[in-house]
């Protein structure tokens, strides 16, 4: 079941027809933090949203949008980042069945996920969050995970919406960002979404895209997501992403969340009431508003229980099939029963399976690795090696396990990224993992050379102690049973599948985005265009750590017979794929398209399909798939369109992006290729890549925005809280607001995310964190206050 939207219309014109014009401006915001609206005199009943792109984050007593306070308890799946890499739809959408079944238990009309950013840069503090930095992936897993929720009945919030690739600054920057990069890179996961699976809900973002707020951008919301794309769901905004509510209504926006006063409902009524908003435009968004309500009201089932056992289990599935055996020296695992173990690094006790920020789940049973490896009767030793608290290396702890390690056959060592490296609001400021960790490794290698390396971390890392470990398993964040599936991976129970969604490179310059990341006070220019990740990596011919795509496993796959056919502008791309070691494996074969002589500047290779195949020792099967036009097409900002060029393509069996098994070429028809004059950086991407302001301003077709406010720049609505805060009257209101905020929970991460993103956030925020008590109004006194300060 995954019902359309659509299939209410009827019954909400009904309804429609009885509302008064206060009835539909209030059905525009929410109620309350996680409530949408009712009309109790027409039956129309509110609904619950919550968070939980990987599992259920329901707050039953006080709501916020950061983690902070308690949620009830829901099974924790590994995050987007992890399960991106299991290159596995059935297992996406297997994922997205439970967690409607949860939230159909917990009485959950809309969960808010998933997310389907590209990751431009490895410091993105979200990207555990986020499936990949290729648009195809992202967009393949996205579509199984909505479709999957929504069999249920249960809708889903598909974010965010668009071009949302850092918290530096998330509220108030402007991405620019030229329009084939736009097309090919940042909308296509979502367009692919949203075509497949029909998300319920969409939700904007908070930044501007190429000069206009995503919460009242009429071409992202309307002439994009609408009329081209075809989605008939209802847009919804991120926590307190509305800047101006009736321009957003006029763009496409149909409900506010949360509730933040009655301001912006005043707002709608008084522009329908002078005439500046037409009744039609309130009409539309309270219809699409109406229909999720009714669809959640048919499909809710009060006193449904979900299965939590099996959940937890496919949890440890999804989390087994999702590492990634990044280095394998010596075929160290998997290991051997028998012979005693070292295991080190605190994370082995205390595990890193999660995020943090709004995704903070508070999960049914969390499993360690010690405690996995003593039920299953290992004999080990543990030492931590590390203090969580502290990126100091500790001389004692590492004593400790260094001794632990010399007096055993072979050590573990967990190491990775803590809570306070990456979250919601807030980027990293470099890829490396801490000291204390690197130290943990490089001692205990130097006694044991039987040295694997267990990593945990939601996104991409430097590894310049690679060579200290002969065997790295890469776990990304595994969710409440990442510790089982480490053990079932460790001693060959599962066989490693994964395959990275991500290229990891050797040092941070390395990436694409380095140069441009995160971009001045106003603007971030997106210079590299479309050379993210893989795409700018095999263009330069640069040298990475590992490959997207990248993954071994313990046994070893031939590629043979590659054949493409073509009909009715369909290509039809076939693979044999035989396992030719001694154990059962899967193995993900990935397709890759070539335009053999482009007429634009173009990838190496791209994308455009995958197989898993499972595969018994011996065993030979056929990975096939499909590749449609758009498979084979670029967008033309001219034309305003996708174009495939005539000509020669190449489509590519691979196991990375940098290993081809098999290559066949195909001739198709389409236009004739017209070389059109481009920047010289763009058609041989530099090592470093430096794109010069000239050139991306003449890609970008127009002239480039001021990156920074300028001198004595009044403070306005939009203004951060941290410029809010060099005057009195700022400080003053932000000491009151951190020690409210501090007073309702939170930790170190907690404190870095309040500096962070609360300094970044715009003055018009408080509206919402106020819940109302802070309105239009009294912010615009703050402001007067503010700037007559700043005059004296």
């Amino acid at each position: 079941m995954n019902l359309s939207l659509k299939h209410y219309e009827a019954k909400a014109r009904e309804i429609l027809a009885k509302m008064t014009p206060e009835e539909k401006a209030g059905l525009c915001s929410g109620s309350d933090f996680w409530h949408t609206k009712d009309v109790e005199r027409l039956g129309v009943r509110r609904v619950m949203v919550t968070d939980g792109p990987h599992g259920l984050r329901k707050q039953a007593g006080e709501s916020d949008h950061l983690g902070i306070n308690e949620s009830v308890p829901a099974t924790c799946f590994p995050t987007a980042a992890t399960t991106a890499c299991s290159f596995d739809a059935d297992l996406l959408r297997e994922v997205g069945e439970a967690l409607g079944e949860e939230c159909l238990q917990e009485g959950v009309a809309v969960v808010l996920g998933p997310g389907a950013n590209i990751k431009r840069s490895p410091l993105c503090g979200r990207n555990f969050e986020y499936f990949s930095e290729d648009p195809y992936l992202a967009g393949v897993m996205a579509a199984s995970l909505v479709a999957g929720v929504q069999s249920k009945g249960v809708g889903t919030s598909l974010k965010h919406y668009a071009v949302n690739n850092q918290e530096a600054r998330r509220m108030v920057i402007d991405a620019i960002v030229d329009e084939r990069a736009l097309r090919e890179i940042y909308l296509a996961g979502f367009e692919m979404a949203v075509k497949q699976a029909q998300p319920w809900t969409l939700m904007c973002s908070y930044n501007r895209i190429n000069g206009e707020y995503g919460s009242q951008n009429r071409k992202t919301l309307t002439e994009i997501l609408r009329d081209e794309w075809g989605f008939e769901g209802a847009v919804m905004t991120d926590w307190g992403a509305i800047v101006d509510r009736v321009k957003g209504l006029e763009a496409g926006l149909d409900l506010e969340m949360p509730y933040a006063g009655p301001a912006n409902d005043a707002a709608i009524i008084a522009a329908f009431r002078e005439g500046s908003l037409s009744g039609e435009v309130l009409d539309r968004a309270t219809l699409r508003i109406l229909c999720l309500l009714l669809a959640a009201a048919d499909t809710a089932k009060p006193g449904y229980r979900y299965d939590a056992a099996a959940h937890h289990r496919l949890a440890r599935k999804a989390a087994a099939e999702s590492a990634v055996l990044l280095k394998n020296e010596g075929a160290m695992l998997p290991l051997i029963p028998g012979g005693k173990i070292a295991v080190t690094g605190a994370f082995a006790e205390t595990p890193r399976y999660q995020g943090a920020g709004s995704s903070r789940i508070t999960p049914i049973k969390l499993d360690n690795l010690c405690d996995v490896l003593a039920g299953r009767g290992i004999n080990f030793a543990y030492a931590p090696g590390y203090d969580l608290e502290s990126d100091a290396p500790d001389a004692i702890l590492l004593d400790e396990a260094a001794a632990a390690a010399k007096n055993a056959d072979l050590a573990l060592v967990c190491v990775g990224l803590p809570d306070a490296y990456e979250s919601e609001g807030f980027d990293r400021d470099h890829l490396r993992i801490p000291e204390s960790h690197v130290a943990l490794l490089e001692r205990v290698a130097a006694v044991n050379p039987n040295t694997v390396a267990l990593l945990f971390c939601g996104s991409a890392v430097e590894m310049p102690w690679a060579g200290k470990a002969k065997a790295i398993l890469l776990l990304y964040l595994g969710g409440e049973a990442g510790a089982e599936a480490a053990a079932d991976l460790l001693y060959g129970d599962v066989n490693p599948s994964g395959k990275l969604a991500e290229t990891f490179p050797l040092k941070l310059e390395d990436n694409p985005s380095y140069a441009n990341f995160p971009g001045g006070d106003k603007t971030v220019e997106y210079r590299e265009s479309m050379y993210v990740g893989y795409r700018y990596y095999d263009k330069a011919g640069a040298d990475v750590l590992f490959p997207f795509g990248h993954g071994l496993s313990y046994t070893s796959f031939a590629y043979r017979d590659l054949s493409l056919s073509e009909s009715g502008g369909i290509v039809t791309a076939s693979v044999k794929v035989k396992n030719t070691g001694g154990k059962a494996g899967a193995e993900s074969a990935q397709f890759y398209v070539s335009r053999k002589s482009p007429s634009v500047f173009s990838p190496v290779r791209e994308l455009k399909g995958f197989k898993k195949l499972y595969l018994e020792p011996g065993e030979e099967k056929t990975a096939v798939i499909t590749l449609d036009r758009r498979a084979f097409a670029w967008y033309s900002v001219e034309k305003k369109d996708w174009v495939v060029d005539a000509g020669e393509y190449s489509v590519a069996a691979a196991v990375s992006s940098r290993d081809i098994r098999c290559e066949a070429a195909i001739t198709l028809e389409g236009e004739k290729k017209r070389k059109a004059a481009e920047p010289a950086e763009y058609l041989k991407p530099g090592i470093p890549f430096v794109v010069s302001k000239e050139s991306f301003e003449e890609l970008y077709g127009r002239t480039l925005p001021p990156a920074s406010r300028l001198p004595g720049e009044p403070l306005t609505a939009n203004s951060t809280l941290a410029e809010f805060g060099k005057t009195q009257t700022g400080a003053e209101v932000l000491a009151g607001m951190k020690q409210q905020m501090t007073g309702s929970g939170g930790d170190g991460t907690f404190d870095r995310m309040f500096d962070r993103m609360f300094g970044e956030m715009p003055l018009r925020a408080l509206g919402m964190f106020s819940q109302g008590a802070l309105g239009p109004e009294q912010i615009q006194n703050l402001l007067a206050a503010a700037n007559a300060e700043k005059k004296e």
